[in-house]
């Protein structure tokens, strides 16, 4: 499904997701989205690695209408690089209920970082993956890291699941609270007991880290539509069940640079298995997202 070509545009969604089963609380929030296009008004970045098929914000909201989702974090992506506008311009269409973590570049103004605060982005992302491009030191990240507490934004980083051996002790010096991506992009195949995993959760130990736990359908490597992501699955709720308040989820629509087309109706069910008491899934999908991204009330 992945291709280095802006050539082709590439399909990433499925237009038509079965309907989930499992019904979601008042207030559930997808905390992981992206939104592409349409180009027409927003122009993918020239720097992108491949062209995903257009997935615009009315998509996006159909698709959480279905899925019973009424709470959104629509997450700037490098296929519009560091112009936000098309995160900007969702949220506001939003009503209150869809905010932004923005990318930016490592020098970004103050005026530009209030700016965006005020348009409700309540993060910056900063990547650390070898397949995408901007990466910066995390040294140089963490200076910027005053600036967003002076704004009340928090920082979201996105990386290998080597690199938590050293990313991971610095970003316990954040001046603001720190979202890791995808379970840390860690290789469920290898199971809890990898060192990977082991210094996930040892880094979790610090309460102003937290950890989305989506991404079931990335990190294992056998995984297909249809399997239930049992490996994936059985990571993110130890990750529940030992950091309650420190996880948020979401469903990463529509699954840019990814080996298969996952159903969404499938990876809302697994919610069931990942937050299996009423309590822990209150928790993932309401409460936390309203302490880390403060929705307007």
């Amino acid at each position: 499904m992945n291709t280095p070509s802006q050539d082709t545009v590439v399909q990433t969604y499925l237009d038509l997701p079965r309907p989930p089963k499992l019904v979601l609380p008042a207030n559930a929030c997808d905390s992981h989205v992206h939104v592409f296009g349409p180009m027409s008004r927003f122009a993918y970045s020239p720097l992108r690695k491949n062209t995903p098929a257009e997935a615009p914000k009315e998509k996006l909201f159909a698709l959480h209408k279905k899925m019973g989702i009424t709470r959104c974090v629509i997450v700037q992506s490098i296929t519009h690089g560091t112009d936000n506008a098309v995160v900007e311009d969702a949220i506001e269409a939003g009503g209150g209920r869809y905010l932004g973590v923005a990318l930016v570049d490592i020098n970004v103004t103050d005026g530009a970082l209030k700016r965006l605060a005020s348009r409700g982005f309540r993060a910056v992302r900063f990547n650390f993956m070898k397949h995408l491009a901007g990466g910066h030191g995390v040294a140089d990240v963490l200076k910027l890291t005053p600036r967003l507490a002076a704004l009340g934004m928090h920082l979201q980083v996105h990386f290998e699941s080597t690199l938590v051996h050293t990313l991971g002790p610095a970003l316990r010096h954040s001046a603001v609270p720190v979202v890791i991506d995808h379970m840390g992009r860690v290789d469920a195949n290898l199971g809890e007991g990898h060192e990977d995993f082991q210094a996930l959760m040892k880094l979790l130990d610090h309460p102003h880290l937290h950890v989305k736990v989506s991404g079931i359908d990335r990190v294992e490597s056998t995984s297909r539509p249809g399997s239930g992501y049992p490996l994936g699955v059985k990571l993110a709720a130890r990750l529940v069940e030992n950091f309650p308040d420190q996880c948020v989820w979401g469903l990463d629509w529509p699954h840019p640079n990814h080996t298969h087309i996952p159903d969404d109706g499938e990876l809302v069910d697994a919610l069931s298995e990942i937050a299996p008491t009423p309590t822990q899934l209150e928790k993932l999908l309401v409460v936390n997202p309203q302490r880390l991204y403060q929705f307007p009330t």
